[in-house]
């Protein structure tokens, strides 16, 4: 082993210590500590990769990243797993592919439908306005938070091209409607899966069933690199633009560091340039720089390796919250799964019944000044917000429940690093609540 190995190994002990004396979880103070409504959990694995990242200084996408691509690809049991530097991008990235004209009368072009809903977190929708496409609204369940079925299928019209929808807090839509109206209407079909990682539907995991399907690494969701995302697909060629679009649009598909992986570099004609022009300088998408770090990438792979963990936890917090809150589905309505699916629980999602005799905003204000978090369901009724309500849109239908969201609804955590004694402590404060008490005026 060389000196610098020797200190590499060295270094990585000592971040071990560090994490345990920095780290090491307390226990639990309901008088001043806060219940979140998600949050990061890792040991000292995530910080030595980390800096066995930074030790390379590579800094651009490498070892790391190649190696989380290969080995999230095999987890969801795809061809291609594109790591960009988050969700919204990944998104942005999955949709934009889809214009490309290498797709020839399939392409997505401005004007073009796109079903979607409202009750959604707006970086689903806004890549659909960044290319031309014009959405086409929905309303969803209460409980599932999931779109109708029959609305999509009374949506769709001569425009219509494609879908792009998210698993909402990790509910899988009803995918053998959607999947069915589809094919029988050759749509497009994008899973914004961010908040569904490890979800699954007749028993295969979502973000596999659509063409292309999107994925966050943001620290709320199932596993964090800081800020991150990922594009996934089995289409080869769908895969090529993706990589297009997030490296610049160039039409070269070397990997970084790489040369004439084609054995054309110089032998090609494109568009007007000369023949021959440099391959790694032609451009054929109007693209981004959308990669991820590759410090970023080292805590993904440690995350990865404990998703398996986390869904578990989540699922057995779900578990719990449904059986403490349930004395109380008289006022609530409690969240439930889709037919034949199976959720990696993002959240807990509750909604205040109208005749509940308090509002949302008494029962959360309540919560948080108990110290636990709660967040609404991101943007209830995305027309509703200043940057949207002008958007060119259809709605197909009215958007009722999408309306009930944004009054009613709101989310608690079930994410891993919540306990027992965190959740029992949950309990009590509804309890309270519910028996009477209120805040002082």
């Amino acid at each position: 082993m060389g000196r610098d190995q020797e200190l590499r190994k060295q270094i990585l002990e000592l971040v071990a210590l560090y994490h345990k004396e920095k780290f090491t979880a307390k226990g639990f103070e309901p008088t001043h500590d806060l219940v979140h409504y998600a949050g990061r959990v890792f040991d000292e694995k995530e910080l030595q990769n980390l800096v066995d990242a930074s030790l390379d200084f590579y800094l651009t996408a490498n070892r790391y990243a190649e190696a989380f691509e290969a080995d999230f690809a095999a987890y969801l049991d795809l061809d291609n797993a594109l790591l960009v530097n988050s969700g919204s991008s990944a998104n942005l990235v999955a949709v934009t592919a889809l214009t490309s004209p290498k797709l020839g009368e399939r392409r997505l072009k401005p004007g073009d439908e796109v079903l979607t809903v409202a009750a959604a977190f707006p970086t689903t929708v806004a890549p659909l306005l960044q290319n031309g496409l014009v959405p086409v609204f929905v309303d969803v369940n209460l409980g599932d938070y999931t779109a109708i079925p029959e609305r999509l299928a009374d949506a769709v019209g001569p425009k219509t091209k494609a879908i792009v929808m998210a698993h909402t807090m990790g509910v899988p839509f009803q995918l053998d409607k959607v999947m069915e109206l589809s094919k029988g209407h050759d749509l497009w079909l994008i899973e914004d899966n961010c908040d569904a990682l490890g979800s699954r539907y007749d028993g295969r995991l979502t973000g596999g069933f659509g063409h292309l399907a999107t994925f966050s690494f943001y620290p709320a969701h199932h596993i964090t690199m800081g800020e991150g995302g990922c594009v996934a697909t089995n289409d080869e060629d769908l895969a090529r633009t993706a990589r297009s679009v997030r490296d610049w649009g160039r039409d070269c598909y070397c990997a970084g560091g790489e040369n004439n992986t084609c054995g054309k570099r110089f032998g090609q004609q494109f568009g007007t340039l000369p023949y021959g022009y440099d391959h790694k300088y032609v451009y054929s998408h109007v693209g981004y720089n959308l990669k991820v770090t590759d410090m970023q990438a080292a805590i993904g792979c440690a995350q990865l390796e404990k998703l398996p963990l986390f869904i578990a936890k989540r699922k057995e917090n779900f578990k719990k919250l449904t059986t403490i809150l349930k004395p109380y589905e008289d006022r609530l309505i409690l969240p439930v799964a889709t037919p034949h699916s199976d959720p990696a629980w993002f959240g807990f999602v509750i909604t205040v019944r109208r005749d509940a005799g308090f509002s949302r905003n008494d029962l959360t204000r309540f919560l948080e000044a108990n110290r636990i978090e709660t967040r609404n369901l991101f943007s209830g009724n995305l027309l509703r917000h200043p940057a949207f309500t002008d958007c060119h849109h259809r709605i197909a239908g009215d958007l009722a429940n999408t309306d009930t969201i944004m009054n009613q609804t709101f989310f608690i955590g079930v994410y891993p690093g919540l306990d027992d004694e965190r959740l029992e402590y949950v309990g009590d404060v509804f309890q309270r609540f519910m028996a009477g008490e209120r805040l002082q005026a």
